[in-house]
């Protein structure tokens, strides 16, 4: 959509004029001259101002001011990135740069994502429907004022329209969160994920509510995030937000703050249709399908432009993402129409208490996700918050796999409400955590009842990362925010926790002179994964080769964070650890090779060894490898942005972004957190402006 469209879709181009007082009321201006109300030396202009690791800090003397500042910060830290996600999310990725994006397109446009945007847009409410255009007119003026930041072949997204973020934001969150898996049936990519953990007053040796976000995104593309801090006339948020989206996706204010971790939900069904006479087949009855033909241009290589004609069909369960032989599978999507993401996101950042962070939480307009909350009044709260279809029949398994599309029956309309959604509040252990396991799992003992809810609201049992978790801090009565960095940090397997020793048994009790050997390894080995763990990668290398069937112990609802265990084979189990110590010894030489020296984080020219691992470890500082040269592994996805929050008179917190938080070629900040992350260290959130200008490297003051 070019200017034109922009300009009707906007109504006007706004000028925001920093600190531009549109009260006139004299009542108004009397409090304000007195100091009543907030000075105008604090907000006469808006200003960013980016510390020393990128952060941009935005004071702003009203809302639209201060998203007008968080668009023109995006851009200056990821700005070629953004503009090539939202030619993607306008589905016009091929006519700008070639036929590499036509698949991309088509599914733009088979799912209708910029159709969808504008509608959502005309559905926002006027204020935050403001909100947005004042973040597209910040990313506007970026560009405007250096074009030099651009790629030239970037250059023809602009300008940027609010229906590109909204298309953007769509794209993120339903194509790629939810839907991944019915569109990408036979395409495995690591699952994005996240841990999260909630601490009570009881639970915690200064009295005060604490929290760890934790989010594990792969490292690059549309996954990354931004972080960011928020100032408004009282009005304070810190976090982050999915490049390219508008409001913050996680954040902490004064009073209270939530994380998010992905939650094992079904919003999205892929159902078989029977093809017949041009139609398929519904209720014994031959439906034609809804057909739409969308010209697609394709820049040449000689720059030209070809023309393609694309036909996407939909049925009554939505649109047909693929056709094999008298077969056509339909994807239906749950809640893409929410038209106020936005307003829930914003709500949520200016809450001060449950009751508020609550009342936005009930708008379901965000569509998925775990929510783990704490707050400075010591309320901590685990919600399986998202847009659960209503089904008559099945189960979670029964929905996740491809559902019959000749019965009408299974065609769902309606979600479940706010009341219907499993949520723990205060629990009496005095804790709440998730890492991407169901709900009932959330805190020790447990609270919820599966049988409470419908057997397709979500999956049961739960896995080794989770595991650590709970098992981490339920042993501790007396938390200290020192000791839950710590925790954050952990790196410890679970799975060596739990089968080591009975590996160690079966050595001696089938002796072999190479398993002997490994197996007094592993008797010195730390069951961590830090970088010096001499051990980790020979039991990584035996873990990979079991499989549940060795389990004696198969995972119990009676004892959760304690199953499976055993090894029901352990002849097997020491013929595996031969196994794994041949495979050791030859990529690298030796069975004792220190975990860091194989798993490496890299970025660029910066290249330091790793520490933590693949959550399937039950590692719960998480953090997955893509095979590199020499054997080596380097660090793809997990352990992104981390922050642990204590809620007491003044809020606290230490942060990291461990891939920095810039992807603009030549910003200094890309990879300038990776030495904090490979030592495990965090670093203070700069929350007072005395603390910013301390640390301040650039300062951009609008008119």
């Amino acid at each position: 959509m070019q200017e034109e469209d922009h300009k009707r879709i906007t109504g006007h181009k706004q000028k925001l004029t920093g600190c531009k007082m549109k009260n006139s009321n004299p009542w108004y201006l009397l409090l304000l001259y007195f100091g009543i109300l907030s000075s105008c030396s604090e907000v006469r202009k808006t200003e960013i101002i980016w510390d020393n690791y990128g952060v941009p800090h935005i004071y702003a003397g009203s809302f639209t001011d201060m998203y007008r500042a968080f668009g023109y910060a995006h851009m200056n830290n990821h700005a070629n990135l953004i503009l090539r996600l939202y030619g993607e999310a306008r589905g016009k990725a091929a006519e700008y740069w070639g036929k590499d994006y036509l698949l991309s397109d088509r599914k733009m446009l088979l799912f209708d994502i910029p159709g969808i945007a504008l509608s959502n847009y005309s559905e926002m409410k006027p204020e935050y429907r403001s909100y947005l255009d004042a973040f597209v007119d910040g990313i506007n003026e970026y560009a405007s004022e250096n074009p030099a930041e651009i790629d030239d072949n970037l250059r023809c997204v602009l300008p940027v329209n609010p229906t590109d973020v909204l298309s953007h934001t769509i794209r993120v969150i339903y194509l790629e969160f939810i839907a991944a898996e019915d569109i990408y049936a036979s395409f495995s990519l690591p699952q994005p994920g996240s841990n999260a953990v909630a601490i009570a007053p009881s639970r915690s040796a200064s009295k005060n509510a604490m929290l760890i976000t934790n989010t594990h995104l792969p490292w690059s593309g549309f996954y990354t995030w931004f972080e960011a801090h928020l100032n408004c006339n009282g009005f304070m948020a810190y976090g982050i937000s999915l490049v390219g989206t508008a409001p913050l996706s996680m954040a902490f204010n004064n009073d209270l703050g939530w994380a998010f971790t992905v939650n094992p939900i079904d919003l999205s069904d892929r159902y078989e249709l029977n093809l017949k006479d041009n139609g398929y087949l519904l209720d014994d009855e031959i439906i034609p399908f809804d057909r739409r033909t969308v010209a697609i241009k394709i820049r040449q290589e000689d720059g030209s432009l070809k023309e393609e004609m694309s036909e996407f069909r939909s049925s009554k369960h939505g649109p047909v993402a693929g056709m094999i032989g008298q077969k056509a599978y339909s994807v239906r999507i749950a809640g893409m129409y929410n038209a106020g993401i936005f307003e829930q996101f914003h709500r949520m950042s200016a809450a001060k208490d449950l009751m508020e962070f609550e009342s936005a939480m009930k708008m379901l307009q965000i569509p998925m996700f775990n929510i783990i909350y704490a707050d400075r009044g010591g309320n901590i709260m685990y919600l399986f918050n998202g847009n659960v279809p209503v089904r008559d029949s099945g189960d979670f398994r029964f929905w996740k796999g491809t559902v019959d599309g000749t019965k009408s029956s299974l065609i769902w309309t309606d979600t479940h409400g706010y009341e219907d959604l499993p949520k723990v509040i205060n629990p009496s252990s005095g804790f709440v955590t998730n890492c991407n396991d169901a709900p009932w799992t959330c805190t020790e003992p447990m609270v919820l009842d599966r049988v409470d809810f419908p057997a397709y609201m979500t999956s049961g049992g739960t896995f080794l990362r989770p595991q650590r978790a709970v098992n981490m801090i339920k042993a501790d009565p007396s938390i200290t925010f020192k000791e839950l960095i710590d925790y954050k940090h952990d790196t410890k397997m679970e799975a060596a926790e739990r089968f080591l020793d009975d590996l160690l048994a079966a050595v001696e009790k089938h002796p072999d002179p190479k398993a002997v050997e490994a197996a007094g390894i592993l008797d010195s080995w730390d069951r961590k994964t830090e970088c010096g763990s001499r051990g980790a990668v020979l039991f990584a290398s035996w873990w990979d080769m079991v499989g549940s069937d060795m389990f004696a112990v198969q995972w119990s609802a009676d004892r959760p964070n304690s199953t499976p265990n055993g090894l029901n084979d352990p002849a097997k189990a020491v013929g595996l650890l031969k196994k794994a110590a041949d495979d050791v010894i030859q990529k690298y030489g030796s069975m004792d090779v220190k975990w860091g020296d194989v798993y490496r984080f890299r970025i660029k020219d910066i290249d330091l060894p790793a520490n933590g691992g693949p959550g399937d470890y039950g590692i719960f500082r998480t953090v997955n490898f893509a095979p590199g040269p020499d054997n080596k592994k380097y660090a793809v996805h997990g352990e992104t942005y981390v922050a642990v929050t204590e809620f007491g008179e003044k809020v606290r917190a230490e942060v990291i972004l461990g891939y920095g938080n810039a992807t603009q070629p030549g910003n200094r900040h890309i990879g300038d957190q990776l030495k904090l992350l490979s030592e495990k260290r965090l670093r203070p959130a700069l929350l007072t402006r005395d603390e910013v200008m301390k640390n301040k490297k650039q300062i951009k003051r609008f008119r």
